[in-house]
C-alpha cells in the first residue's frame, strides 16, 4: 500500500507541475506598462478584427484591411496596400491543383536608426476561413504583432527597421505571403521573421518552428522569452507534417526566424466557435509575451542573432529552456550509459542483480511500448470516433475527458507490465489480454489498418509470454529497460540528433535514479525521497510530450512512448512490494478499466453543447442547364439537417455533384433561379485558345476542374505562366477565393480539339426563391459555407 500510495502521490505532483507549465497565464490587463505586453490592449485588436467571418475577397475583409490601414496610421507607420492576383501550383501524379484569390496585404515600417540593417519582420494574417470569425486564427496573431511593434515604438527608436507584414490568403494556400515574398520590394529588405499563428483558442503558446540553421534564433529565443515554451522535438516534427503556415513561405526562402502559436481547445480551430468571447485572452498573453522580448532585443541591437548548426533544446520544470549542439546529445548519452553501467555494479555488489533478468527488462520494454500501443488504440476505438478532420469534433468537443481515458490507460498499462513482471507465471493472461486487446481494437475500427493493429497485438502477446513466465528483480529489469532506452537513442542521435531529447533526457534521468539506488535496491528514506521528487520532475516532463502529441496527432499509439519513457524514470515506485499480492496487480487492472469505461462513457454520450455545437453544412444546389436543384449536406445528419434535406419533398440518397471529391447526400429539391458564370472559348489566329470564366454574381468561392483532349503548351493564367493542362486526360483543378474572373489561355498541339469542364460556383445566401431554412438549434452551428448557393454544371467545349 505505501508503494502504491507514493505512485499515485507521485503522479498527482507530476499533473500539478505539467499543469502550471501548459496552463495559460493571466492576461495582462489594458493599464500594464507600455514597456510590456498586455493582451488588454491586444484584445481590443481582436474585438474590430473578428466579428465575423472575412475571408479572402469578402466585404468583411475589405473592412478588416482598412481598420488594418487606419491602426498602422496611428501608430506612425505609413502602411501601404500590395494588391495581388497570387496563385500556387501543385503537380500531383494524375492532377494538377491550382490555388489562387487576389489578395491585398498590408505593410507598415517603423523606421529605425540604420535602414542599412535587415529589418525586423512581424508577420500574421489577416483573413479567416469561411464560417469563421478567426479570433483566434488569425486576428490574435495580428492582435499580437500590433501590440508589440506598440510596445517596440515606446521604447524609442529602433536600431533596424521594423515591419508589420500582415498578410492576406493565408487559408486559400498562403498566398498574400507568395505575393509579397515572391513581388514586393521590401521583401529583400527583410533580416529575421517572428510569425503569429493558432491552431485552436486557448492553451499557452508554443515556439514550435524555426527557421535554418537556428543555434542563433534558439538562443535569443531562449534568452528573452517570457514562460517560454519549445523543444526541438516539435520543431523536428513539423518539418515531417503537411501542415503549412505563411512562415513555411520565408523558410524556403531560408530566412531566419521563429513560428508561435497556441494549440489548446482545438475545437475552435477554423470554426464558427472561434469567437471574441471564446478566445482564450491568457493564451494571447502567452503568444505576445513570447514573443515580445526576442522583438524587442532584435530591434534595438544592431547585431541580430548569428545562425549556427540546428540545436537540441527544450523546457526544463521550471520554464527554463536548456540548449546544446547536437554533439551534446553524444555527451548526454555516454553520462547515460555510464550511470546505467555503475547501477548494475553496484547492484550486482550487492547481489541483487542477475543477468537472466536483463533479458526480462529489455523485453518488458518493447513490451511496454507495443502493449501500451495496444491499449491506447483500443481506448481511442472505444470512443466510437471516426478519424478525420471533422470526424474528430466530437472527441475535440470533451478533449479533457478524452485526454483523461488515454491517461488512465497509459498509466495503467505502464504499472502492469512490471507488476506481471515481478509476479511472473502470468504468461497466459498477458498473451490473451494484449491479443484481445488488438483484436477489438481492429473490429471497432473496422478493420483499417488492421494488420499493423494486431500485428502489435500479436508482438505483445509474444512479449508477455516471455517476460511474464518466472518472476524477476527490480534490479536487472531495470538496467534491462535502460538498455532499450540506450538502443533507442542511440538510433536518434545517429537519425535524427535534435529530436533525441525526447528519449535522451528521461533516460539520462533515470540512469541517474538508477545508480542513486543501486539498481533499485537502496530504498534509505533520503535516496527514495530524491528518487520520488526526480521521477515526478521527469514524469511532469514527459507528461508535456504526451498532451502535445494527443493535441497535434490523432495517432493513439504515439503516446506510448511516454509509458517507456516515463517507466525508465519511476520503475521503482511502479515495482510492486512482495506484501503486496494481488493488489499490486489488481491495482493497474483498475486503472485500465477506469480508462476503458471513460471511453465508453464518450461513445454512449451525446458531445455536444452550445459551447460546443455539432457541425452542419447544408448547400442547395442548382444546375440551371440540366434544370435540376438538390438540397446537399456535408455532415451525417441528423434531425435538422433531415427537415432541411427533406424540405420539397426529396428522398435523400448520395449524389456526386460538382465541387465535391466523393458523393454527398443530398434530396431533389424545387428548381429556383440562381445567376450562372458566363463562359467563352476563343480561339486566336495564331492558334491560341484562350477561356474566359466569369464568375457569378455574389460568388465566394469557385472550383473549376478541367481537362483537354489534346496535349497543350505554353499555358498562362491570368496572364502569368502556369504549369497547367500539360497532358491530355490530366485533371486541373483550379480553386479560387473570390469572384475574380479567370482567364487560361493555352497553345494545343492540334488545330482542333476540346475541353471538359466542370465547375462549382459558391453564391452567399439561401436563394431567394427556396423554402427558408428553419431555425437552428442551440447545440448546432452552421460550419463553413453552410446556407450558400451552389451552381453546378458540366460542359464540353470544342476548337
Amino acid at each position: 500500500m505505501a508503494r502504491l500510495a507514493m505512485l499515485f502521490a507521485c503522479l498527482a505532483a507530476a499533473f500539478g507541475l505539467f499543469y502550471l507549465q501548459t496552463a495559460s497565464p493571466r492576461p495582462e490587463p489594458a493599464s500594464a506598462s507600455l514597456h510590456a505586453f498586455s493582451a488588454g490592449r491586444a484584445m481590443a485588436d481582436v474585438a474590430a478584427i473578428a466579428p465575423i467571418p472575412h475571408p479572402t475577397g469578402s466585404a468583411a475583409n475589405a473592412r478588416v484591411r482598412d481598420y488594418l490601414i487606419a491602426r498602422m496610421t496611428a501608430l506612425g507607420l505609413s502602411p501601404q496596400v500590395q494588391r495581388a492576383e497570387s496563385h500556387v501550383v501543385e503537380s500531383r501524379k494524375t492532377s494538377t491543383l491550382v490555388l489562387g484569390a487576389t489578395v491585398e496585404n498590408v505593410i507598415g515600417v517603423l523606421p529605425g536608426r540604420d535602414h542599412s540593417l535587415p529589418a525586423l519582420a512581424l508577420m500574421a494574417h489577416y483573413d479567416s476561413v469561411p464560417g469563421s470569425p478567426g479570433a483566434a486564427d488569425d486576428a490574435a496573431g495580428v492582435a499580437a504583432a500590433l501590440e508589440i511593434l506598440r510596445g517596440i515604438k515606446a521604447g524609442g527608436t529602433p536600431a533596424r527597421d521594423v515591419m508589420l507584414v500582415i498578410t492576406d490568403g493565408e487559408e486559400a494556400g498562403l498566398l498574400g505571403a507568395r505575393a509579397f515574398y515572391g513581388e514586393h520590394p521590401l521583401a529583400g529588405h527583410v533580416g529575421f521573421v517572428i510569425n503569429f499563428e493558432a491552431r485552436g483558442g486557448g492553451g499557452r503558446a508554443h515556439m514550435f518552428q524555426t527557421g535554418p540553421d537556428n543555434a542563433g534564433a534558439v538562443r535569443l529565443f531562449a534568452a528573452d522569452a517570457r514562460r517560454p515554451q519549445s523543444n526541438s522535438l516539435t520543431v523536428q516534427v513539423y518539418k515531417m507534417m503537411p501542415n503549412d503556415t505563411d512562415f513555411t513561405v520565408t523558410d524556403a526562402r531560408r530566412l531566419p526566424g521563429l513560428n508561435l502559436a497556441f494549440l489548446g481547445r482545438q475545437f475552435d480551430y477554423h470554426s464558427p466557435s472561434s469567437t471574441v468571447a471564446a478566445l482564450d485572452q491568457g493564451a494571447l498573453q502567452s503568444l505576445g509575451e513570447q514573443a515580445f522580448g526576442p522583438a524587442v532585443d532584435l530591434a534595438f541591437h544592431p547585431t541580430p542573432p548569428r545562425p549556427g548548426l540546428d540545436l537540441v533544446y527544450g523546457n526544463l520544470p521550471g520554464g527554463v529552456i536548456l540548449a546544446y549542439p547536437t554533439w551534446g546529445g553524444w555527451v548526454v548519452l555516454a553520462l547515460a550509459a555510464g550511470l546505467t553501467a555503475l547501477g548494475a555494479t553496484r547492484a550486482r555488489q550487492g547481489k541483487a542483480l542477475a543477468w537472466r533478468d536483463l533479458w526480462r527488462g529489455l523485453g518488458a520494454g518493447v513490451l511496454l511500448l507495443l502493449g501500451g500501443m495496444t491499449v491506447l488504440a483500443l481506448t481511442r476505438r472505444l470512443t466510437g470516433v471516426d478519424s478525420g478532420w471533422m470526424e474528430y469534433r466530437p472527441l475535440l468537443a470533451r478533449f479533457p475527458l478524452f485526454e483523461a481515458a488515454m491517461g488512465l490507460s497509459l498509466v495503467g498499462a505502464a504499472m502492469l507490465v512490471p507488476a506481471a513482471t515481478a509476479r511472473g507465471r502470468l504468461r497466459l493472461f498477458g498473451s490473451i489480454f494484449f491479443l484481445a486487446a488488438g483484436a477489438l481494437a481492429a473490429v471497432l475500427n473496422h478493420f483499417a489498418s488492421w494488420p499493423i493493429t494486431v500485428g502489435m497485438a500479436a508482438a505483445s502477446a509474444l512479449l508477455a509470454f516471455l517476460v511474464f513466465g518466472k518472476g524477476a528483480s527490480v534490479c536487472g529489469t531495470w538496467t534491462g529497460l535502460l538498455l532499450t532506452g540506450l538502443g533507442v537513442t542511440l538510433a536518434l542521435q545517429i537519425a535524427l540528433p535534435t529530436a533525441a531529447l525526447v528519449t535522451a533526457w528521461p533516460l539520462l534521468a533515470g540512469a541517474a535514479l538508477n545508480a542513486l539506488m543501486a539498481g533499485g535496491r537502496d530504498r534509505r528514506a533520503w535516496i527514495v525521497a530524491a528518487a520520488w521528487i526526480m521521477a515526478t520532475a521527469s514524469l511532469s516532463w514527459i507528461g508535456f510530450f504526451a498532451h502535445t502529441l494527443m493535441q497535434g496527432l490523432d495517432q493513439p499509439e504515439a503516446p506510448a512512448l511516454a509509458i517507456w519513457t516515463g517507466a525508465m524514470v519511476a520503475w521503482p515506485l511502479l515495482w510492486p512490494a512482495q506484501p503486496e499480492g494481488r493488489l499490486g496487480f489488481a491495482a493497474p487492472a483498475l486503472v485500465i478499466l477506469a480508462g476503458l469505461a471513460t471511453a465508453l462513457f464518450i461513445r454512449v454520450t451525446d458531445p455536444w453543447s452550445p459551447r460546443h455545437p455539432r457541425a452542419e453544412e447544408v448547400l442547395y444546389a442548382v444546375d440551371p442547364g440540366g434544370r435540376k436543384a438538390w438540397r446537399v449536406s456535408t455532415e451525417p445528419l441528423d434531425g435538422w439537417s433531415r427537415a432541411v434535406l427533406t424540405a420539397d419533398g426529396g428522398a435523400i440518397s448520395p449524389q456526386a455533384l460538382p465541387g465535391f471529391r466523393a458523393p454527398v447526400l443530398s434530396a431533389p429539391a424545387s428548381l429556383v433561379a440562381a445567376p450562372s458564370p458566363s463562359i467563352t472559348l476563343q480561339k486566336a489566329a495564331d492558334g491560341r485558345v484562350t477561356l474566359n470564366f466569369t464568375p457569378a454574381a455574389g460568388t465566394t468561392d469557385l472550383e473549376l476542374r478541367l481537362k483537354t483532349s489534346v496535349p497543350m503548351g505554353d499555358a498562362t493564367l491570368n496572364g502569368r505562366a502556369a504549369a497547367i493542362l500539360g497532358k491530355p486526360g490530366a485533371t486541373t483543378l483550379l480553386v479560387w477565393r473570390g469572384g475574380d474572373p479567370l482567364s487560361i489561355s493555352f497553345r494545343p498541339a492540334s488545330a482542333s480539339g476540346g475541353l471538359s469542364l466542370s465547375y462549382a460556383d459558391y453564391l452567399a445566401g439561401w436563394p431567394a426563391g427556396a423554402k427558408p431554412l428553419p431555425a437552428m438549434p442551440r447545440d448546432a452551428m452552421g460550419f463553413d459555407l453552410s446556407g450558400s448557393t451552389l451552381v453546378v454544371a458540366d460542359r464540353a467545349l470544342a476548337w
